[in-house]
């Protein structure tokens, strides 16, 4: 671990020179990737370099223990605890920075939640899980975009999708994507019966275009009438637009704008969303059965997680916790949830990366 941080280290160093080079400071096209990178090691190195420095106070009160002067020897012997408790904390931290990032993490996302068994009740449950996490997105100070949305029969919805755009999104949001189950009794249910319904929720990294080259004559553009609720035009003109990739197979569709160009180019972006989604998949199918562990199968036909109204408690089978306090969570507080799920992922991905057999020198 000690080299790898050092060689992290010497590179973060380079890139601090390189910042102070006037031909790195006269292109910005250069400058800008220069930064980003120094930008994305900070952390480490900070954390590093406070890790050396307790080490070395760390000897200097172990020093202290052989001195012969009983005031010295008593200052290191109280020192010790504290040094070698930070020197543990620092550690620590330091395994989960090396782990290598995910470079869809500062990427915004598109949210897709359909209703799935369970008719009415499952529509129903789709609406409140959508309300709580456009809530979560609020307390995050993230901006949240309706897409397009389809309405039940009894009030909920069968689908919506929405994006979500700030600060790491992705990050948060990655590890909710899977069958969400609900078991409660429903209004219309006279007999007081629990039913249980399930909902599907993906989340994907929004792609940029550079992410994904798309062959216009691949794909098929339909213009029709918008449906459901709408302003004062958006059901009385063509503006809705829907997309088929042909090679894939995928359909995109988006009729929350007025404009059809709007639109347009709203279901380009779920189309390179979810064709970046299936080449990320294929190319991390073979090699990486953490993120398998995360979302399941590529259909996320697994529960990960379930919300038992009648004994006011969520629990995430993935990870093997419960909370309660359900109109809190349905509310949008659910960021311990995304905290513990993100931790016991990150903690998964350190013992995979601990176990994996290391170049030959």
């Amino acid at each position: 671990m000690i080299d790898k941080l050092d060689e992290v280290e010497r590179r973060y160093d380079r890139l601090e020179a390189d910042l102070a080079n006037p031909e790195t400071l006269g292109d910005s096209a250069r400058l800008t990737k220069v930064m980003k990178e120094r930008s994305s090691l900070e952390r480490i190195v900070g954390v590093y370099r406070d890790y050396k420095k307790v080490r070395a106070d760390l000897a200097e009160a172990e020093r202290m223990l052989e001195s012969s002067d009983p005031d010295e020897r008593a200052l290191g012997k109280e020192e010790l605890p504290a040094l070698k408790e930070r020197r543990d904390a620092l550690e620590a931290e330091l395994k989960v920075l090396l782990i290598p990032r995910d470079p869809n993490d500062e990427k915004n996302v598109i949210l897709e939640i359909r209703a799935g068994a369970g008719g009415d009740e499952a529509g129903l449950f789709a609406e409140e899980v959508l309300q709580m996490y456009l809530r979560y997105a609020d307390r995050k100070g993230w901006k949240a975009d309706l897409v397009d949305m389809s309405a039940g029969n009894a009030g909920g919805i069968k689908d919506a999708t929405v994006t979500l755009s700030g600060d790491s999104v992705y990050s948060s949001m990655k590890y909710e994507s899977g069958v969400h189950r609900v078991q409660r009794v429903p209004a219309t249910e006279a007999q007081g019966r629990i039913h249980t319904s399930t909902i599907t929720v993906a989340v994907m990294p929004e792609a940029e275009e550079v992410d994904v080259k798309l062959n216009p004559d691949d794909i098929e553009r339909q213009a029709m009438r918008s449906t459901g609720s709408g302003g004062q035009s958006v059901n009385t003109t063509d503006s809705a637009v829907r997309l088929i990739h042909k090679p894939s197979g995928i359909v995109v569709k988006c009729q929350q704008e007025k404009s059809q160009t709007k639109n347009y180019n709203m279901a380009m972006r779920m189309l390179r969303a979810k064709l970046y989604e299936l080449e990320q998949a294929r190319i991390t199918s073979a090699r990486d059965s953490l993120r398998r562990g995360q979302v399941g199968t590529g259909d996320r036909s697994e529960k990960i997680r379930t919300y038992n109204f009648p004994q006011d408690r969520l629990t995430d089978h993935r990870i093997g916790m419960t909370w309660h306090n359900l109109p809190a969570r349905m509310a949008g507080d659910i960021e311990d949830i995304v905290v513990a799920c993100r931790t016991f992922f990150q903690a998964e991905q350190l013992k995979a990366e601990s176990t994996r057999p290391q170049p030959e020198a």
